[in-house]
């Protein structure tokens, strides 16, 4: 089954869309990643398997290929382990197939639990001025996105707590909105 989950990249300021692909199908075990990953992207598929199976779920005994779109643009970074891995449980159905449209993005440890990563405001703001307004990142960045009127975001601290809020099992409420101040830095 085919399931396709939104993330962002960042090539130097600007963010870009990654629309992640996630196919899974019969064959030989095998977990590939394209769509001009770098060697960080590659390895995810490590913490992803390891991340999955560690919340409780099961990583599917198959084909797993996931695409990162546009081809052409170098994908760096662990930002996209969480979007990979629900795109795999949306694919296998044990999350549901029809994912909110949000945008994902965070790096897992291969206990379940979401790191913090590096460059998430200049994504969420590239993201914000294509239409987009909902995000579901690590929640040691939640913080940053609370300066951006009009954004809703989500904090979450592991893949199993995304997960049971995809599934409805888990409220989450969104980051409370701030305004910055210069004193804010004293």
């Amino acid at each position: 089954m085919l399931a396709k989950i939104k993330s962002y990249g960042l090539y130097g300021l600007d963010g870009f869309m990654v629309t992640v692909e996630v196919d899974v199908s019969n064959g030989l075990t095998a977990c590939d990643i394209v769509g001009l990953p770098d060697a960080a992207v590659r390895e995810s598929r490590e913490r992803v398997r390891a991340a999955i199976k560690n919340s409780g779920y099961t990583f599917p005994i198959g084909r797993v290929t996931v695409n990162l779109a546009p081809a052409d643009r170098k994908k760096e970074g662990s930002i996209y382990d969480l979007a990979i891995a629900l795109g795999i449980l949306a694919a296998t159905e044990q999350i549901p197939h029809e994912l909110p449209d949000y945008v994902y993005m965070g790096e897992l440890a291969l206990d379940g639990s979401v790191r913090g990563i590096n460059g998430l405001l200049p994504m969420v703001i590239s993201a914000y001025s294509e239409g987009m307004d909902t995000f579901m990142v690590p929640e040691d960045n939640a913080k940053e996105t609370s300066y951006i009127d009009g954004v809703t975001a989500y904090g979450i601290s592991s893949l199993g707590e995304a997960a049971a809020f995809l599934r409805g099992e888990q409220q989450l409420e969104p980051q409370q909105k701030r305004k910055w101040s210069p004193k804010q830095l004293n």
